[in-house]
């Protein structure tokens, strides 16, 4: 179950909703624990047991290490939840790849391959696997308590708004507001959560998937049918729609999260108008940038190290084992690595440039950030480096491929959208939409947007059978 599918949004909302708004203070917490449940083994049936089996065993192993006083005790339990976690992570997400990659070696050498049943990957693994690992590690660091039972355990860890593709939320951010989140469930807070949610909706099905299905038919055309220009205009599509997709989705996470009194970091802040790499990760998926510097690049030693040389590898490796958990290819690991290359070149000289030419330094990132997400999108190198020789290298057009007047329309309403806060003035107009106290007249123009978003959107749904989500499959 997505969040921009009709039985979502028509069916399993509105029933839930109802459910636990009626509901006395102290049943709300176990209706959303039973909601989470049910949307999770909706879509995944079989691994809601594994999810559910997990929780169970982190939660008693926390609970044991809290108790102990012994530092060496206490790192052997916290060392046993990281390798349950971890491995099942392992297992799960990459034990094909690394599988495919051996035999594939053992094929060149004439050796008999492995034999092996390719395994479906459990949805949100990689974002519920990051939140564990932030409980047991904040709790060993004594940074916080662990939780006072296990079904506050489990609604932290499977609570659906962020379930399925996030945001990363610390543990010690957010164990509070499970004991008391109520309080903020006011009347202006579900307003703008409803604004947001279907703003977020807008995004994913009229800009994302509309971009998306080009980005598809394109990327999936033979090269030597390529030209140039319709190259940069799938690469410049899947851009597009990947930050639609999942910027939108998160629109949608933090009005739920909202209804039900629930604060959510903020998780992208225009990130296409950054004036440098290192200013797009402070920009992209930045619960995710959180999670890795707190949790992989600190432990590394930061920027408390005694050369350089290894401030620069450390840079390097923790994007590259970000390109790594994206997904099990070569094309998220070069994807990790091409922008860990960037992030350390503006460290050594790029950045003093970066910084003199101030908001047009977006000339340069935007197209840096192309050419990524093409290794990104196509995840095998040979098919990335192909396509990537059709954008740099000129080629005429053919008739493979040509835009209708829709994909140009939503082009430029994503050009518009994703650059409109460079001047101050789109700047100030995103902070009074999204941030700012609404006026009586400013919350009658927002409803009727969000009602009209609604409508269009629906309608789009219904009529089209391409509605996917990008971040569904980490």
């Amino acid at each position: 179950m997505v969040f921009s599918s009709i039985i979502f949004i028509f069916y399993f909302l509105p029933l839930f909703f109802l459910l636990y708004y009626i509901a006395a203070k102290r049943f709300k917490n176990p209706i959303i624990l039973c909601g989470s449940v049910f949307f999770y083994a909706w879509g995944a049936p079989v691994f809601i047991f594994v999810l559910l089996g997990t929780t169970i065993v982190d939660f008693y192993v926390v609970r044991l290490m809290d108790a102990m006083t012994q530092k060496r005790k206490r790192m052997a339990l916290m060392c046993v939840s990281l390798c349950i976690n971890l491995g099942l992570l392992f297992y799960f997400k990459y034990s094909n790849f690394f599988v495919e990659n051996i035999n594939y070696l053992l094929a060149r050498f004439g050796i008999k391959e492995i034999a092996w049943v390719k395994l479906v990957l459990p949805i949100g693994i990689s974002f519920y696997t990051f939140e564990t690992i932030t409980y047991v590690v904040d709790v060993y660091r004594g940074i916080h308590k662990p939780l006072k039972n296990f079904w506050d355990y489990q609604l932290y860890i499977i609570l659906f708004p962020k379930l399925i593709a996030g945001p990363i939320i610390r543990f010690h951010d957010f164990a509070d507001q499970i004991y008391d989140h109520t309080e903020f469930e006011t009347p202006d807070n579900r307003l703008r959560g409803i604004y947001r949610f279907f703003i977020g909706l807008g995004k994913k099905v009229l800009i994302a998937n509309v971009l998306g299905a080009a980005a598809d038919a394109i990327f999936k055309l033979p090269h030597s049918e390529l030209g140039t220009g319709t190259a940069w205009m799938g690469a410049l599509s899947y851009t597009f729609q990947i930050y639609f997709d999942f910027s939108g989705y998160y629109d949608m996470a933090i009005w739920l999260g909202l209804m039900m009194g629930f604060r959510f970091p903020e998780n992208f802040n225009n990130p296409y108008t950054s004036v440098s790499i290192t200013d797009f990760w402070r920009r992209w998926h930045m619960t995710l940038g959180t999670w890795m510097r707190n949790y992989l690049y600190i432990p590394l030693g930061g920027n408390r190290v005694n050369s350089k040389l290894r401030l620069y590898f450390n840079l390097w490796l923790v994007f590259l084992a970000s390109g790594l958990w994206h997904g099990a290819a070569w094309g998220f690991v070069i994807w990790g690595a091409y922008h860990g290359f960037f992030l350390v070149i503006e460290r050594i000289f790029a950045g003093k440039w970066l910084e003199k030419m101030g908001k047009a330094a977006v000339l340069y990132t935007f197209p840096v950030v192309i050419v990524g997400w093409v290794f990104f999108r196509t995840e095998h190198l040979n098919v990335a480096l192909g396509y990537l020789h059709r954008m740099l290298t000129w080629h005429a057009g053919t008739d493979a491929w040509r835009p209708d007047t829709e994909y140009l329309t939503f082009l430029a309403i994503a050009a518009f959208f994703s650059f409109f806060t460079i001047p101050a003035i789109g700047k100030k107009i995103q902070d009074n939409v999204f941030y700012k106290d609404h006026s009586l007249k400013m919350h009658f123009a927002m409803a009727f947007v969000a009602i009209l978003l609604c409508v269009i959107s629906a309608g789009r749904i219904t009529v089209s059978t391409f509605n996917p989500f990008i971040y569904f499959r980490f």
